[in-house]
Formats: structure tokens, C-alpha cells, sequence
């Protein structure tokens, strides 16, 4: 029966992030999540906040009092004392609430950072191989790092500069509406209202800056990592002045960006100066005048004046507070995006694990395209019964190593189905699925760590003679222990300090490791010399002899003894059977096989490089 599959075949997109048209409370409705799961901290956190600002708001007060007491003849000594040890303690109490603020919020900042990370981390590995082969890692990883900055920036400076202020003006309001004439509340709100239009419109124009300077840098960053990671192809082509080239491009653009930025902050931070300016002095003015008239003390005038810088000192920054948190919001946006990700691949909703009972393998009419008007396989069908071996032989590009990627569920079929024991692969959980399977890639890529790591890699927590063990079968054994480090040498970035062949090896012998079900073998020996090929081969038949082998090859010769081999040309089977009654058949595998034979008589010491063969051989040991 013909399956159509629920998944989104269609070519994937440039990663998702959400555009500046969103609305930031969006973004800060899916952050105050994290936040409130310390709602006790959070509660506390603001209550010293208050708490400090009517501290800070009191020593005005106080200072005013104690000028007045100063002024008097006939005060009392102790008076003016007891006022002085007030406002010490005011001052004190001030620090004290603010960095018990910092303490008691620390933990919620950085657990909301930490929960945010891992969450994007894990969906980033929960997403579809179409979707990494689409992106930009420079860029991506960028955006990651950035928007976890965001997040702290944005708690610091919303709640530790912005709520603190707007208090402060509430609290320094109500005290002159209450106690002086109402033009100092009208001077200071007037004032207020045009410093924080003015700062948020002139900002505001500016994001775009600040934006467009974050997309070259992320731009940057991906070409230069992006050519780091491809530094031996850079060297064989002496290329690196035309890597310095392209990416001092980028970061010529981005340095015109960051001047501009730089010259509208300048122009922005006198504005600023300007109003604030022109509003101290109405107000000096206004309490000089009431001094004079009899009707305002020298108290009043030094209680407004520190009034006045208590609240324009944190505003000569609104600026650039504000301006941080929009940028906080536009990365958190880019982050947020992230997760908001559609994962191609899920797993339905209550599916159970696969229960493997003898591992066959069944590919029911399938249809495949990696893009809708491109399709790679078409109406394929074929069974690898439990413990026996099939081979997929064919020319590049007929769709050998799409069958890999699809029984691994890497992409889901078009039309058809695959099945494991008579279980449909998207009905049970991916990872019960890939706990199943062990794959030796065609190309191997490994983690920048040691030997015994990676081959652990396949069975994390595995003892060092498991690992000892499965190197034996792998036939490396003997070239670890040879080196200065033994298990413990690194092996360099994707692997690089190693040849090909022996990274082949050590991505057989963590397979091995693994201990699955279903063996896939993608070109395992494609980077292996004869002699080194010959000597695996037959441990590679003593493994595959328990498992359910899948064995895509180009060299013919190394799947002779395979139960079943398939020629695929085209995304279609042309040809099966068994190695002699496919030589006899004269078809497709016949002319492929004696193409071979014929270019191993003429270069016997070098390997085939024709579409059907491998690249030449790697050296053994360690570059």
C-alpha cells in the first residue's frame, strides 16, 4: 500500500527569526516565563528595588532638613547630628538594597539564560537535515551567543535601570506636587516627556544601524569561519589573500555601519544635554525666585537641585539603555526564532518506541525528492531480511546514500513507506529508532577530542576495553598504540590530523561500539588502500553476520559475498540478484564490474577513479 507521507518535502528556507515588525512584547511574554519560576526572588528582587529608591528619594529630603537646622542659631547641636547619622544611614541603606537586588536576581537571570540555551541547543539537534544543510554556521552560532546576551541585557537594564527611574520620578513627583508650587512638577514632567520622545524617536531611527551592522558582522563571521573550517582547501589553492578580500568586504561595510551608528549617538547625546539642561536651569530659576520672594528656604532650593540630578543623571543614559534593550529585544528575536523553527522531522504525538525483533528492513514503493519538481527515487522496493547482508551499487548521484538518509529518517519519503520488523519508521520515536542503527559515513567527520572519545562516541560511558575491542575489529588497534598518546591523541578539528582511511576506521569501530540492530555501511572503506581494505573486509563480514546490513558501495569488489546486491540507476532498480547471476545476466552490474577489473590490471597499485570507484588512497598516520 502506497503511504504519502504528512512531512513538508519542500526546500527549506533561510532559518527563521522574527522580523522587527513583531512586537517586542512578544518577545518579553516568551522570556517572563523563565522569569516567574523564581517568582519569589523576582517579588523580592523588586521590593528592594523600591525600597532603595525611597532611601535615595529620602536623602533629599534629609539634606534639605539638615541645611535648614544649619541656618537656624537657635537650633539644638544634636539636632543637625542626629540628621547627619540619618542621612549616612540613607546613603548606606541605598547600596545596601541595591546590590541585594543584584544578589537575589542573579540566579533568575542566569537560569533563565541556561534554560534558554539548552532549549534552543536541543531544538537546534531536533531539527531536519534540510535545514542544516541550509544554514550558516558562523552566522547561526552568532546569533545564539548574541541572543543569550540579549537576555541578561535586557533583565539588567529594564530592571535595574528602567523600573528603578520610572519610581524614582513617581516618588520625586508626588513630593514636589505635595509640597511646592505646581510649576516645578509641570517644568519637570514637560521636560520628561520631550527628553524621552526625543530619545526614543531619534533611537528608534537609529535601530536600523544597529541592525544592519549586526547582519554583516554575522556576515562576516560566517565567511571567516566558513573559511577556517575549509583552511587545507584555502592552502591547496593559495587562496588566503582572497579569503582576506572577502572578508575584509564584509567588515569594510560593517565599519561604515558602525560610523554612522557612531556619529547619530553623538548627535543623539546632545540633544539630550540640551533639554536636560534647559530644565535645571527653569528650575533653579523657579526655587531662586521663591528664596527671594521668602516663600521656598535654602533647603528647598539645595532639595530641588538634588532632586533634579537624582532623576537627570539616570536619564543621560536613557539613551543608551534604551537603545541596548530594543538591540537585546532584536537578538532575543533572532534566538526566540530559532525555536520557533519548524522541526520537519517530529515524532507523532503518543508514538510508541520500535520493538526490534529481528531488524528486516522493507522499502515499499518509495518515492523521494529532496525537492518537489526535482525527484531522486522513484517506486523503490526491496526487503533486507534479518541478519542478512543487501548491497546498493550504482553511479553517482542514482540515489545509493538517499536510501541511508531516509531509513534514518533524516527526511521522510514522498510516497511509500519504510519499515522496520513491519513497524512504518514515522510511526515510532526517532530515537528508539536511531538507537537501532549504527552508520559508517562516507565522509567522516569527528569531534575535536581525542581517539577513545570518538570511537566512545557510539556507546557514551563505555569501558576502555570496549573501546580497545571494537578498535581491534576496526583494524586500529595496532596504529593507536603505536602513537606517543595512545587513545588519549587529539584528533583535530573535523578530524583533520588523521588520514582518511584511518578516520574510516575509527567511524567503523565506534559503529561497532554501538552494538545496533541494523548495520549501514556507506562507502566504509572508500578511503582505505587495497592492502588496508582486504585486511578489514573480512571483519566486516564477521560483523555484518549478526546484523541487518545495508552496504552502499561503489568498489564491486567488496560486496561480492552480499545475500542480495541492487543496482540503482536513475533513483530506480534496474538490476538484483546475487554477484554471479548478475555477471551472468551481461546487464548493467556486469559492464560496471568489468569496467574495474579493467582498471585494476592497468594501475594495479592505484584505485579506480572513474564514477563507479573511490579517490585515491590516504596515508596511514598521523599528518
Amino acid at each position: 500500500m502506497r503511504h504519502r507521507s504528512t512531512s513538508l518535502p519542500g526546500p527549506a528556507a533561510e532559518p527563521h527569526v522574527r522580523r522587527p515588525g513583531n512586537s517586542d512584547w512578544t518577545t518579553v511574554r516568551t522570556l517572563l516565563p523563565y522569569l516567574w519560576e523564581y517568582k519569589g526572588r523576582v517579588l523580592a528582587a523588586i521590593a528592594c528595588l523600591v525600597l532603595a529608591k525611597v532611601a535615595n528619594v529620602g536623602v533629599p529630603l534629609l539634606l534639605k532638613q539638615i541645611v535648614d537646622g544649619l541656618d537656624r542659631t537657635t537650633a539644638v547641636l544634636a539636632v543637625p547630628l542626629a540628621l547627619v547619622a540619618a542621612y549616612g544611614a540613607l546613603r548606606l541603606s541605598t547600596t545596601v538594597f541595591t546590590e541585594l537586588r543584584e544578589y537575589l536576581f542573579a540566579k533568575v537571570t542566569q537560569r533563565a539564560v541556561r534554560k534558554i540555551a539548552l532549549r534552543v541547543f536541543r531544538h537546534l539537534h531536533a531539527l531536519s537535515m534540510r535545514f542544516h544543510l541550509h544554514r550558516q554556521t558562523g552566522g547561526l552560532t552568532r546569533d545564539v551567543e548574541r541572543g543569550q546576551r540579549g537576555i541578561s541585557a535586557l533583565i539588567s537594564f529594564a530592571l535595574f535601570s528602567i523600573l528603578p527611574t520610572l519610581v524614582e520620578i513617581t516618588l520625586v513627583l508626588a513630593i514636589l506636587v505635595a509640597r511646592y508650587d505646581w510649576m516645578f512638577a509641570a517644568i519637570t514632567v514637560g521636560a520628561l516627556v520631550l527628553y524621552i520622545t526625543f530619545t526614543v524617536s531619534v533611537t528608534e531611527w537609529r535601530t536600523h544601524l544597529r541592525r544592519t551592522m549586526n547582519e554583516l558582522d554575522s556576515k562576516a563571521n560566517t565567511r571567516a569561519i566558513d573559511s577556517l573550517l575549509n583552511y587545507e582547501t584555502v592552502k591547496y589553492f593559495g587562496n588566503e589573500e582572497w579569503e582576506a578580500r572577502r572578508y575584509d568586504e564584509s567588515m569594510q561595510r560593517w565599519e561604515q555601519a558602525a560610523v554612522r551608528s557612531q556619529t547619530s549617538l553623538s548627535a543623539l547625546n546632545i540633544g539630550q544635554s540640551v533639554i536636560v539642561a534647559v530644565a535645571v536651569t527653569l528650575v533653579m530659576w523657579r526655587a531662586t525666585v521663591g528664596v527671594v520672594d521668602g516663600t521656598m528656604t535654602i533647603g528647598d532650593l539645595v532639595l530641588v537641585n538634588a532632586f533634579m540630578i537624582q532623576l537627570y543623571i539616570p536619564l543621560n543614559f536613557l539613551g543608551v539603555i534604551y537603545r541596548e534593550i530594543k538591540q537585546a529585544l532584536a537578538d532575543m528575536e533572532r534566538l526566540f526564532g530559532l525555536i520557533d523553527e519548524h522541526a520537519e522531522i517530529r515524532d507523532r504525538p503518543g508514538a510508541p518506541p520500535l520493538a526490534v525483533h529481528g531488524a528486516t528492513v522493507a522499502f515499499e514503493h518509495v518515492d523521494f525528492g529532496y525537492e518537489p519538481n526535482r525527484q531522486i527515487l522513484f517506486d523503490v522496493s526491496f526487503v533486507v531480511p534479518s541478519g542478512r547482508t543487501v548491497a546498493i551499487v550504482g553511479p553517482s548521484g542514482s540515489g545509493k546514500s538517499t536510501l541511508a538518509r531516509l531509513l534514518y529518517r533524516f527526511y521522510d519519503v514522498s510516497g511509500g513507506r519504510i519499515a522496520v520488523d513491519g513497524q512504518d519508521v514515522r510511526d515510532v520515536t526517532q530515537h528508539s529508532l536511531h538507537a537501532a542503527i549504527g552508520i559508517v559515513p562516507q565522509d567522516t567527520v569527528l569531534f575535536n577530542d581525542s581517539i577513545e572519545y570518538n570511537i566512545a562516541y557510539g556507546k557514551p560511558g563505555a569501558a576502555h576495553g570496549e573501546v580497545v575491542a571494537a578498535a581491534r575489529l576496526a583494524q586500529i588497534h595496532e596504529f593507536i598504540a603505536g602513537l606517543p598518546d595512545g587513545y588519549a591523541t587529539a584528533v583535530g578539528e573535523r578530524g583533520l590530523k588523521l588520514s582518511g582511511g584511518e578516520k574510516q576506521r575509527v567511524a567503523i569501530a565506534r559503529a561497532v561500539l554501538k552494538a545496533p540492530h541494523i548495520l549501514i555501511f556507506d562507502e566504509a572503506t572508500s578511503a582505505l588502500d587495497s592492502r588496508s581494505e582486504k585486511a578489514i573486509q573480512a571483519e566486516l563480514r564477521a560483523i555484518a553476520q549478526n546484523h541487518t546490513t545495508l552496504t552502499i558501495a561503489h568498489r564491486l569488489s567488496t560486496i561480492v559475498d552480499a545475500d542480495e546486491i541492487l543496482v540503482l540507476e536513475a533513483g530506480r532498480i534496474v538490476e538484483r540478484g546475487r554477484h554471479a547471476a548478475l555477471l551472468a545476466a551481461h546487464g548493467v552490474y556486469a559492464r560496471m564490474w568489468r569496467l574495474q577489473q579493467d582498471e585494476e590490471r592497468l594501475h594495479p597499485d592505484r584505485l579506480a577513479s572513474n564514477e563507479y570507484s573511490v579517490a585515491p588512497p590516504a596515508g596511514i598516520g598521523l599528518r
